[in-house]
């Protein structure tokens, strides 16, 4: 999503770390092109101008200029400036009663029935015990695709069992009681605009249910018109929080730096993609990072442990240590990053993002990860457990089971030895201590 602004901000900043000395000159140049990048890239007009006044503010002084790292010193001052627009700290959930009840209101289209279901799932894997409330009456199906994704978690769903969706939320926080769950989930109807009959209906539900949290869900690619949107549900409704989605999709960024200036409520949860687990807290200080193109190390450590399979992970080093590395295992690995996302996500959580967009499509292709993975997984068990027998007429029946040529299925088994070669290497110089995360990743 950030891609432009962050090869922008990047290359200016670039330039300004690469002058031995800065002069007041220098700083209003690069204030003057970091201004058009974020206009560019959909940051209200007035987020844009206080954040250019804050970031002179503080570059433009002997204590910058007259050091002996001036331009690492106005890095730090716009990435201290862009956490500050975006909020500062990350801001959790206050979910206090029991049942806790969190109300997710939003445009048709905004992504709150999925979001629901992701936000559920993100809370069941925290302990919590979520219940999901269908009160959208009016869009066709929406109870349905609601059960559909409770069912897909194993998650309760109450779905229509009133005409009036406020006392469908009171039964479902009721219910909650009940059945010994400590959160309710109320996903409402959208329509195409605000209107009265929207807020009205919102109304009457949070009424009944006096949620402990009221969450905008807003779709990241509508740009500022996102920041619109939520001043007006604040004003109408009041807001706790606000959740982004579609944050991976084709926008320029300016809702994820403008919402929490213009309204003064915290974004809290990002949506980075169509899973079912692509929900994220949101971290101002990380998602500046990453708008600078330093990475976001942190929360790709954060996902890798809670998604990656500990119990693959150790069997693997038992395999390198006792040199039994097969190409079952180096398939199993493939498997268990991709639990991370696409390629292009992980890479844009790593220091130089910016830098490595370009190389994207070339040195990792998400096309050669799935003809990877089809060359694997055309191959028999016995192949993979003894790649050694894997002769000419067997290349070439897995080339034609998994559509690619003989020569994409050498180019497989090339990289299989160049990995136990290596893996063997560290293995052996490690002795019993566990082999790096970095390490595994790379397989």
């Amino acid at each position: 999503m950030f891609d432009a602004l962050s090869e922008r901000l990047t290359a200016v900043l670039d330039r300004l770390r690469g002058k031995g000395a800065l002069t007041e000159a220098d700083v209003s140049a690069a204030l003057r092109e970091i201004r058009i990048a974020l206009l560019e890239a959909d940051v209200h007009y007035q987020v844009a101008k206080e954040l250019i006044a804050t970031i002179r503010e503080r570059a433009v002084g002997s204590e910058v200029l007259e050091s002996l790292t001036p331009g690492q010193q106005v890095v730090k001052i716009v990435r201290d400036a862009l956490t500050e627009a975006m909020g500062g700290d990350r801001t959790a959930l206050a979910l206090q009663k029991r049942p806790a009840v969190i109300l997710l209101v939003g445009l048709q289209g905004s992504g709150k029935t999925t979001t629901a279901a992701k936000l559920a799932s993100s809370l069941a894997k925290e302990g919590r015990k979520p219940v999901l409330a269908a009160c959208d009456i009016h869009r066709p199906a929406a109870a349905e695709q609601l059960e559909t994704l409770g069912t897909a978690l194993d998650l309760p769903v109450v779905a229509r069992t009133d005409p009036d969706p406020a006392r469908i939320a009171g039964g479902a926080v009721a219910w909650a009681k009940a059945n010994g769950r400590d959160v309710v989930l109320v996903d409402t109807a959208g329509r195409l605009q605000i209107d009265e009959e929207m807020m009205d209906e919102v109304g009457e539900i949070s009424a009944a249910v006096e949620p402990d949290e009221t969450l905008l869900v807003v779709d990241a690619m509508t740009g500022q018109e996102a920041v619109g949107v939520a001043a007006t549900f604040d004003e109408r409704i009041g807001l706790t929080g606000i959740v982004l989605a579609k944050l991976d999709g084709d926008a320029r960024g300016g809702a994820a730096l403008s919402i929490r200036h213009v309204t003064g409520k915290p974004v809290v949860y990002v949506g980075t993609g169509e899973r079912i687990d692509r929900l994220e807290p949101f971290h101002p200080g990380r998602m500046a990072d990453r708008i600078l193109g330093m990475g976001d190390v942190l929360s790709l450590i954060e996902e890798a442990e809670e998604q990656l399979d500990q119990t693959k992970a150790e069997e693997l080093i038992d395999h390198i240590r006792k040199d039994k590395f097969t190409l079952q295992d180096f398939l199993e690995q493939i498997e268990e990053m991709q639990k991370l996302g696409p390629v292009s996500q992980i890479l844009e959580r790593l220091p130089g993002a910016a830098k490595l967009k370009g190389r994207t499509a070339d040195d990792a292709d998400e096309q050669e990860m799935k003809r990877t993975l089809a060359i694997l997984r055309s191959m028999t068990l016995k192949e993979r457990l003894n790649p050694s027998i894997i002769g000419g007429s067997r290349k070439k029946r897995i080339a034609r089971g998994s559509g690619v040529k003989v020569r994409d299925v050498n180019r497989v088994l090339s990289r299989f030895e160049d990995a136990k070669r290596a893996l063997k290497l560290v293995g052996g110089r490690r002795g019993r201590n566990k082999l790096p995360a970095d390490l595994l990743g790379n397989l």
